[in-house]
């Protein structure tokens, strides 16, 4: 990092005049311990999709059917995060951790290389233990967006009447966003962008970030896929009940996840963690990116180092996680959409942010004047 900001002093530009960039280069620098760091590319979007029993109590406008069918739309190309993945030349994968309505069975979408059912084993949440299988080049294809079939259980349970998950449910899900992380990294990823995608998911997101940050319901809940005011009052009395009745407590991470957590966000904790110990950086998305990243920080500190926080999501709960992470968002769109999205559009601006320090000249090197 010394040397990365040493760099970015001799380079033919006023000190500081790039801003943000400037530190995000030297922050990379440290995280990949080389100056400069290397271009974060290929990049790799993974889509965790999971329902959630919370939507039994009229938290989102929308059938949870929707989840099932948005994975379909993922897989044909036609959804957002396709377009924009398509424009950076970023791959695509979509993992079902616990989807509630059955998916497509075309052979012709499904991943034949499936996790192994290994990766379910709850006994110890170590990466070693995990067999990381070097993966095939085209898992990095980013024309062809490809599905993971590794399932915890078909959605969580009603987290206003009991636990969402189990321990060894949410620790199943943790360990699969490892091994995606390790697989993706294993195939050439550069930098791996987070997705999500499960109808009602915004209101676990909510209580996760109530729950790791202590800040009120009524600032971390907003209205997701556009609700209603009484629909919205509704989902912060439900933020409410869930944090009175189970009391979470955030020196405990993955007690947090399984009691009020989803099996997308225990999951895309994983993959942070995962990319963390690659020392690869990951590019959040939205609300639910950064209240999993909030889990993440909590398993292990140092996962901070790896995160870059790729926009501001116009949901509330999405700044007081970025507060609480110490991350200042690369863009402000007023984007909530999800998907990996917001990571999408913000990924130019970390390339832009590496690539000054490998091809822009020094003063000395140009034979331009300093002041």
């Amino acid at each position: 990092m010394a040397a990365a900001r040493e760099h970015q002093g001799r380079l033919t530009k006023p000190a500081g005049s790039l801003g943000a960039l400037e530190e995000l280069s030297v922050r990379l620098a440290g995280l990949a311990g080389v100056c400069p760091p290397p271009l974060p590319e290929p990049a790799a979007v993974a889509i965790f999709a999971g329902d959630h029993g919370v939507h039994a109590q009229g938290v989102s406008p929308w059938p949870q059917e929707v989840t099932a069918q948005m994975i379909g739309n993922f897989l044909a190309g036609g959804a957002v995060v396709n377009a924009f993945a398509r424009q950076a030349g970023a791959s695509v994968t979509v993992v079902d951790v616990g989807v509630a309505t059955p998916l497509p069975t075309d052979p012709a979408v499904l991943d034949p290389t499936a996790l192994d059912p290994a990766v379910l084993d709850p006994t110890a949440l170590d990466p070693t233990a995990l067999d990381p299988t070097a993966a095939d080049p085209a898992v990095l294809d980013p024309a062809a967006p490809r599905l993971v079939v590794a399932s915890v259980r078909r959605g969580t349970r009603d987290l206003t009447v009991t636990a969402a998950l189990t321990r060894d449910e949410a620790l199943a899900a943790v360990q699969t966003g490892i091994r995606i992380a390790d697989e993706l990294i294993d195939a050439g990823a550069g930098i791996l962008l987070t997705g999500d995608m499960g109808i009602g998911n915004t209101t676990p997101a909510a209580v996760l970030i109530a729950a790791f940050t202590g800040a009120d319901p009524l600032d971390t809940t907003g209205r997701g896929t556009g609700v209603d005011d009484p629909t919205y009052a509704r989902k912060v009395a439900v933020v409410r009940a869930a944090l009175a009745r189970h009391t979470p407590d955030p020196a405990d991470p993955l007690g947090v996840l399984a009691a009020v957590g989803g099996l997308e966000h225990a999951a895309l904790a994983g993959l942070i963690l995962g990319a963390a110990a690659r020392r690869t950086p990951v590019l959040l998305d939205g609300v639910i990116a950064v209240s999993a990243a909030l889990a993440a920080a909590a398993f292990a500190p140092a996962a901070v180092g790896a995160m870059v926080a790729g926009h501001r999501s116009a949901e509330p709960g999405a700044s007081v996680a970025l507060r609480h992470l110490g991350l200042d968002p690369l863009i402000d769109l007023g984007l909530r959409l999800g998907e990996g999205t917001g990571a999408l559009l913000a990924l130019p601006v970390v390339t832009g942010a590496v690539r000054v320090l490998h091809e822009v000249a020094t003063f000395d090197s140009a034979g331009v004047a300093e002041k």
